[in-house]
C-alpha cells in the first residue's frame, strides 16, 4: 500500500530528482516514479556526461546542483586510486573529457543521487517507484486528479492522486495523457517571429535522439560484436547534408556546417591533467575519444586501469529518421541498431592512424551502462513535448544576433539561470545543425506553469520554450534548476494554500516564494558575463 502524498513527481531524471529533493526538503510527502530502474536520466540511464557553461565552477547553478557535482568528485577521491596530483585538484575532472569540467561514469552519478535521496526515503517522506510508466490520467475542471501507472515488471497498475503533479518525464508524457495544451516539434515562424523557425509548423520535426554506449580499448584483443541486423543499411547511409557516409570520421561542424574530419585515437598518451574543458573556447568535439571520456586511466595509480572509458555520443550515432515522440518503439529500435552498427564499423572498418582498418580491441561496456547489450538503458532525448505556458521563451529572448552579447530578457519572475549555445542537432524534418550563439539567460517561473491546468507543473525539458530555444534550455544544470523550482513551488503552494498561477502573477506572492529560493541557494540572476 502506497502512502498518500502531497506531490507526485512522474519521471526520475535530473528534473524529477531535483523536484523530489526540493519538496522533501520543504517537509512535503512525495512519490517519485521512473520508467527505468535507474534514477538520474541524462546522467545515468541515458549515459550523457553533463553539458555545462564555462562558469559552472564559480556560479550559474543552484546550490544543490553544486552539491551534486562536489559529491561526485568526493566519490572518486574516496574510492578511486587517484594519483596524488589528481587527488589534490579541487576541480577534478574524472574523465578528463572535453565536453564538461566534470565527466564521470553513470554509476557514480547514480550512487550519489541515491545517497541524496536516502534520508528522505528513510524518514518516510519519499517513495520511489522505478520501472513504472504513466499510462493514463484523470482530469476535470482544470485539475489533474490522478495518474495511473503501470509496473513494467509485472503489469500491475496503480492509480495515484496528489495535490500537485509534476511532469518530469523525458517526453512530456503527462501533457499528452492529461490533455494539457502543448507544442511538439517546430512552431511556425508566424507564431513567435523567430528567424530560425520554419514558415509552417512542423510538429513531427524533432531533434534526433542518440543511444549512447561506453567503450574501452584493449590492443591485441578481439571484442568484435556480431554483425548488427541493420548494418548493411547504416554502412551506406549518407544524409543529403553530410560530407560522406554517416559512419565515417567526416561530419559538419555544428557552428559553420563546413565538413570537418574527426580524429579517433583510443587511449592517447596525453596527460589528462593538461585537458581543459571550455566549450566557449573550443567545442572539444573534433577528437572523438577524449570528447566524452568518463574515466582517464592516467589520472590513477599505474596499472589500476588498462584503458580509458569513453561515452559514445557523437555525430555518427545521432538518429533522426523517425520522430521519437509518437513512434518511440520503432525509433528506439532503429537508433539502437545505428549505435551497434557504429560500434561494428569501428571494430571492423574504421580507418586507423597507422593505415590499417578496424579497432577489434574496442570493448563495449555493459558494466558501465547497466544494460546487457552495453547500450544505454534509455535514449538521450533532446526535445520533449512543451507546455503552452504562461510565459514562452523565444529566440528573441536569448540569441546573441538579436540581443547582443550582453543582452537577453530579464524576467520579473526569474527562478534560475542557465547558459548554453542554442544547439539543435539534425532533425527528423531534414534540418542540419542549427547552432546559434546565445546569452546567459534566466528561467521565468511562467515557463513552468501551464496556461490552464492549475495543479500540474513542468519539471524538465517540457517547459515553455520553443523548438529553437529548447536547444539551450535542455541541458543538465537547467533541467535540474527547473525541477528544483517546480518541487519547491508545489511544496510552497501546499503550505500556503495558494496556486502556482497566483504565485507567478502576484508580485507579493512571488517575492515570498523568491525569498525561499534565495535561502536555498537558487541563483536567479547573472552577474555581468558575455554570451558565446
Amino acid at each position: 500500500m502506497l502512502p498518500e502524498a502531497d506531490i507526485l513527481v512522474v519521471g526520475g531524471g535530473l528534473g524529477g530528482v531535483a523536484a523530489a529533493l526540493a519538496a522533501c526538503r520543504a517537509g512535503r510527502s512525495v512519490v517519485l516514479t521512473e520508467e527505468t530502474d535507474w534514477i538520474g536520466g541524462q546522467l545515468t540511464s541515458q549515459a550523457v556526461p553533463p553539458d555545462e557553461h564555462p562558469w559552472v565552477e564559480r556560479f550559474g547553478t543552484t546550490a544543490s546542483y553544486r552539491r551534486l557535482r562536489e559529491e561526485i568528485r568526493r566519490y572518486y577521491r574516496h574510492w578511486y586510486p587517484l594519483r596524488a596530483e589528481a587527488l589534490a585538484l579541487t576541480d577534478l575532472n574524472p574523465g578528463a573529457g572535453r565536453v564538461s569540467k566534470l565527466c564521470h561514469e553513470p554509476r557514480v552519478a547514480l550512487a550519489v543521487l541515491e545517497g541524496m535521496l536516502a534520508p528522505h526515503r528513510a524518514a518516510g517522506r519519499l517513495t520511489v517507484l522505478t520501472e513504472h510508466r504513466p499510462i493514463s490520467a484523470e482530469c476535470g475542471n482544470d485539475v489533474l486528479r490522478a495518474v495511473t501507472l503501470e509496473d513494467l515488471r509485472d503489469g500491475t497498475r496503480r492509480t495515484l492522486a496528489a495535490r500537485y503533479v509534476l511532469d518530469a518525464t523525458e517526453t512530456g508524457e503527462l501533457l499528452d495523457l492529461a490533455g494539457v495544451e502543448h507544442a511538439n516539434g517546430a512552431e511556425a515562424r508566424a507564431e513567435f517571429d523567430e528567424p530560425h523557425a520554419p514558415d509552417e509548423a512542423q510538429p513531427h520535426n524533432q531533434q534526433g535522439i542518440t543511444v549512447c554506449f561506453a567503450l574501452s580499448h584493449h590492443e591485441g584483443e578481439d571484442h568484435t560484436i556480431d554483425r548488427p541486423e541493420d548494418f548493411g543499411f547504416w554502412r551506406t547511409y549518407q544524409p543529403s547534408f553530410w560530407p560522406g557516409p554517416l559512419l565515417g570520421f567526416a561530419a559538419p561542424d555544428p557552428r559553420t556546417l563546413e565538413p570537418v574530419p574527426r580524429t579517433f585515437v583510443p587511449n592517447p598518451d596525453l596527460d589528462p591533467l593538461s585537458v581543459s574543458a571550455d566549450q566557449s573556447a573550443d567545442a572539444g568535439d573534433k577528437e572523438l575519444w577524449g570528447f566524452r571520456r568518463v574515466l582517464a586511466r592516467k589520472l590513477h595509480a599505474p596499472g589500476a586501469f588498462d584503458s580509458d572509458i569513453t561515452l559514445v555520443n557523437w555525430p555518427l550515432n545521432d538518429y533522426w529518421l523517425k520522430p521519437y515522440i509518437g513512434q518511440e518503439a520503432e525509433a528506439l529500435r532503429e537508433a539502437r541498431q545505428l549505435s551497434l552498427s557504429l560500434l561494428y564499423w569501428l571494430q571492423t572498418e574504421a580507418p586507423r592512424p597507422d593505415g590499417g582498418t578496424g579497432f577489434p580491441g574496442l570493448r563495449i561496456r555493459p558494466d558501465v551502462t547497466g544494460r546487457a547489450d552495453g547500450l544505454a538503458k534509455a535514449a538521450y532525448v533532446r526535445e520533449s513535448r512543451r507546455i503552452k505556458a504562461v510565459t514562452t521563451v523565444t529566440e528573441h529572448d536569448v540569441a546573441i544576433d538579436l540581443v547582443g552579447p550582453h543582452g537577453g530578457t530579464r524576467h520579473r519572475d526569474s527562478v534560475g539561470v542557465g547558459s548554453y549555445r542554442i544547439d539543435l542537432h539534425p532533425s527528423t524534418g531534414g534540418d542540419n545543425y542549427i547552432d546559434i550563439g546565445s546569452v546567459p539567460f534566466e528561467i521565468p517561473l511562467g515557463a513552468l506553469v501551464p496556461r490552464r491546468v492549475r495543479n500540474l507543473l513542468a519539471a524538465g525539458k517540457n517547459i515553455g520554450t520553443t523548438h529553437i530555444t529548447n536547444g539551450c534550455y535542455r541541458l543538465h544544470p537547467v533541467e535540474w534548476n527547473v525541477g528544483e523550482v517546480a518541487g519547491a513551488l508545489a511544496a510552497h503552494c501546499v503550505a500556503e494554500d495558494v496556486e502556482p498561477h497566483q504565485v507567478q502573477a502576484e508580485d507579493k506572492r512571488f517575492e515570498e516564494f523568491a525569498r525561499l529560493l534565495d535561502r536555498d541557494g537558487v541563483q536567479r540572476h547573472w552577474p555581468d558575463v558575455r554570451g558565446y
